[in-house]
């Protein structure tokens, strides 16, 4: 296993190390560092519906405790990482020494890739997913296997199974998963996980837990946990939380991985603004209930006026919504671009499908407008 780049990068010296920050091609940073393609630079008037964020921002608690966090922007937060890992402990049952916290749940991702895979290893992903696990991986040098999802866009675990047979694995299971808002059954996953080869581990990404119907189908990872030590759960405060700007994310595992996790965290990697307003979200329960509501209310409209124009969008279990256009999809991207709305980018094997954040009321009602100038397959029906 390789070793921790800033333990490496302290023992060369600050002359060395910058001097092998600067021998590093620039074609690898910006292979490593870069997860989506560029997006375009918003303006006021632009309608962002291409982001999965929350368009309605943090609760008014968290809001609050943003404001007061402010006066001690000028101290390190400290003492305040173990005071949110607490809080999440307690939360989800847990020992506090589980908790590893995250500059957003993307560095979770990187963690992971850092202290589980190498050269000699993998990483086994469906096949349309959240792009920066993948990114992560190849940084490290890892082989990455992608899998289509099937025909019910759930992950094809049978297919994911065979690689994992071959070489040590980690594998990265996004449930709901981005993009196509779907879900893998719990049981399946459960199933899934049993039959893994001892020298597997499994990072199942529950960003969008909150916006998904609790059912026989879905259930948590860390609600609901397994016994069995490789499974890493990550969670994120950027969307039901609407915290997506300041960065905050964090995972629940043993403590040997969560301590493995820790090695590859960035010194100082959470700001004191976002952990006090973290603690107050997880605090506001009222508002999180009506955010989980909120989203459910504006999801059922988006399908009734999809199903007004005879569209079919995948079921959606989380914050935003993906169907087929029956057009390639970049031609429906620009149409909404020369209207100022942005909506998700292109996501292959899906070359005909779009990725739609829901927006607030008067956003969505903009959103049908421009797609009714599309014209063809789609139109509004005369009711």
């Amino acid at each position: 296993m390789h070793s921790s780049r800033r333990a490496f990068l302290r023992t060369l010296g600050a002359g060395a190390a910058l001097r092998f920050a600067a021998s590093v091609p620039l074609s690898a940073v910006a292979s490593s560092a870069l997860f989506e393609p560029a997006r375009h630079q918003a303006v006021e008037r632009q309608i962002l519906l291409n982001s999965n964020e929350n368009a309605y921002g943090p609760p008014p608690k968290a809001v609050a405790a943003l404001q007061a966090a402010l006066g001690q922007a000028n101290r390190y937060p400290f003492p305040r990482y173990g005071e949110l890992a607490e809080e999440i402990a307690a939360l989800h049952k847990v020992q506090p020494n589980q908790i590893v916290l995250g500059c957003g749940s993307t560095e979770i991702l990187r963690m992971a890739a850092m202290a589980l895979l190498d050269s000699g290893k993998q990483l086994i992903q469906p096949s349309p997913t959240f792009e920066a696990m993948q990114e992560y991986a190849q940084s490290v040098g890892a082989a990455v296997r992608s899998v289509p999802l099937d025909h019910q866009y759930a992950h094809d675990l049978g297919a994911m199974m065979a690689p994992a047979q071959e070489r040590p694995s980690l594998i990265y299971i996004c449930n709901p998963n981005n993009p196509t808002a779907s879900l893998t059954p719990r049981k399946d996953l459960e199933v899934f996980i049993s039959h893994l080869p001892a020298s597997a581990h499994v990072l199942v990404d529950e960003a969008y837990h909150h916006f998904a119907t609790q059912s026989a189908i879905y259930e948590s990872f860390i609600d609901n946990p397994i016994a069995d030590d490789r499974v890493i759960v990550c969670r994120t405060f950027s969307k039901v939380y609407g915290l997506a700007g300041l960065r905050l994310g964090y995972s629940v595992a043993t403590p040997a991985i969560s301590e493995k996790l820790r090695r590859y965290a960035t010194q100082d990697n959470v700001n004191g603004a976002v952990l006090a307003a973290a603690v107050a979200a997880l605090h506001d329960k009222q508002s999180l209930a009506a955010a989980v509501k909120r989203n459910a209310d504006h999801r059922q409209e988006f399908f009734n006026q999809a199903m007004a124009r005879m569209l079919k969008p995948i079921d959606s279990q989380t914050n935003f919504v993906m169907m087929n256009t029956q057009r390639p999809a970049e031609k429906v991207i620009g149409h909404f671009a020369q209207h100022n709305i942005l909506i998700g980018r292109k996501f292959p094997p899906m070359d005909t499908h779009v990725r739609i954040s829901l927006g607030k009321p008067n956003e969505m009602h903009e959103f049908w407008r421009v797609w009714d100038l599309l014209g063809g397959a789609g139109m509004k029906m005369n009711m």
